[in-house]
């Protein structure tokens, strides 16, 4: 009788746990992550260089729309030059270094991480 109880208090705390363990994870967009530099190097350049967020790889674009035709593939590890943005940074205008490829990839996925400057 007792081991029978341990077997029943067992399953139902399991049962209590499961929703837990089985909660989707909170999503949110991707956001700028400040770091802490000395405020030296915030005189000469507060932002840290332009990267791909949140993805391995992004589309360039032939225009800054998602239904223009694509011209290449921005990876992660590739470094690149950022010519022009739209307004609000929703596109940017880019050349791959690794490929040459020129054209706009989503500012959703490629921006600038900031430095957060302390006195």
């Amino acid at each position: 009788m007792y081991a029978r109880r341990i077997a029943v208090l067992g399953a139902a705390a399991a049962a209590v746990s499961l929703p837990l363990l089985s909660a989707p994870a909170a999503t949110a967009a991707p956001q700028s992550v400040a770091t802490a530099m000395p405020a030296s190097s915030c005189t000469t350049n507060p932002y840290l260089p332009w990267a791909v967020h949140g993805t391995t790889a992004v589309t360039i674009r032939s225009k800054a729309t998602t239904t223009s035709t694509a011209v290449g593939i921005l990876y992660k590890s590739h470094r690149f030059t950022v010519h022009k943005t739209t307004s609000g940074a929703k596109w940017v205008y880019i050349t791959d270094k690794n490929t040459k490829k020129t054209g706009w990839v989503s500012g959703r996925y490629v921006y600038r991480d900031v430095r957060m400057c302390t006195d």
